[in-house]
């Protein structure tokens, strides 16, 4: 059974910076393309960033585009993602999300993709 578990959101101020973490067990971590989406009220699930199994390559969302960063630790099974410059639109509940197929090996940035997903952590930018 594997399991994605996300932690690090909270309440920032806008300009400020956060660090989500996506940790997964249950399988072999470096056999998934990982992603990152966030969903906002009233709003539908959307891509944030993937990642590659090896790491490389990244993709992005252009709204994050130059402020956000994907990045992966195969050894901890964890991967991250890092947020600067955040604004208050960036509020939202952020999702990490993994796939194993070998055809997304390089990750995607549709939702379908995604076999596994965790249960989400808020991020909250106050203006």
């Amino acid at each position: 059974q594997v399991q994605l578990v996300e932690s690090g959101g909270g309440l920032v101020q806008a300009g400020g910076s956060l660090r989500l973490s996506c940790g997964v067990s249950g399988g072999t971590f470096s056999n998934y393309a990982m992603g990152w989406f966030r969903q906002a009220p009233g709003k539908e699930r959307e891509f944030v960033a993937t990642i590659a199994r090896s790491g490389i390559p990244t993709v992005y969302s252009d709204s994050v585009k130059g402020r956000f960063t994907i990045s992966r630790d195969n050894a901890q099974s964890t991967v991250y993602l890092r947020m600067n410059s955040l604004k208050p639109e960036d509020t939202a509940v952020y999702y990490c999300a993994a796939v194993q197929r070998s055809s997304y090996s390089s990750g995607s940035d549709q939702r379908r993709a995604y076999d596994y997903w965790g249960q989400g952590t808020q991020v909250t930018v106050s203006s």
